[in-house]
């Protein structure tokens, strides 16, 4: 912890109620201006060689558009998930990446565009903001974020990047013991002695 203190300077704000996803990321607005930024949702925790973030702000540098981080899922788990709309694949620096045509939050699965969920990780332009000041409450009287998204992919682009690595939803009791026991197991530190007490034990 005292090292990522040294490495980075901590501005935060405060959503004082639950309103939504979006009208969180808006409270941001005052910090971030109408600079590029990431969002990082912290119930997801995603793995691998090279950051999904990094990945993604590869896509917005190539693109000069937003980019968020998708995984296939099962049809039959759609209904847990925002799911995209897209056009095919395209090759971009040595990956595929997809134009979002559209966003749907949470459909059923026979009515699900695609399998491609939504994971927690976003960098979008500035402008996203004008588009959330614009965003009525929707269910529950909360801005979604998704929608602000849809204005975004119709109006200026957006692009879906399956991100190299590993995606956890911590959110979910089992998501979480399963990123503890797997990143466990992978820690430089203990995961070896961790391994062995995992074997150890009576099932």
């Amino acid at each position: 912890m005292r090292q990522i203190g040294n490495m980075v300077r901590f501005s935060y704000t405060r959503q004082k109620e639950p309103l939504g996803l979006g009208h969180a990321v808006l409270e941001a607005r005052d910090m971030v201006g109408n600079e590029p930024f990431a969002v990082l949702l912290g119930d997801v925790i995603m793995t691998g060689e090279r950051p999904a973030t990094r990945q993604l702000i590869d896509v917005f540098e190539s693109t000069g558009e937003g980019a968020i981080a998708v995984v296939p899922v099962e049809r039959e788990q759609v209904s847990l998930y925002g799911i995209v709309a897209t056009d095919p694949p395209i090759e971009r620096d040595g990956r595929q990446i997809y134009r979002i045509r559209d966003l749907v939050e949470k459909p059923k699965p026979e009515e699900a565009p695609s399998t491609l969920a939504v994971v927690g990780r976003y960098v979008l332009p500035g402008e996203i903001f004008d588009y959330l000041e614009r965003t009525e409450p929707g269910r529950g009287g909360e801005i979604q974020l998704t929608d602000a998204l849809r204005q975004l992919a119709k109006e200026r682009g957006l692009w879906a990047v399956i991100c190299e690595g590993k995606s956890y939803d911590a959110g979910d009791k089992l998501g979480f013991l399963q990123a503890t026991v797997e990143i466990g197991m992978e820690n430089p530190e203990f995961g070896e002695a961790f391994r062995a007490w995992l074997r150890s034990l009576k099932v």
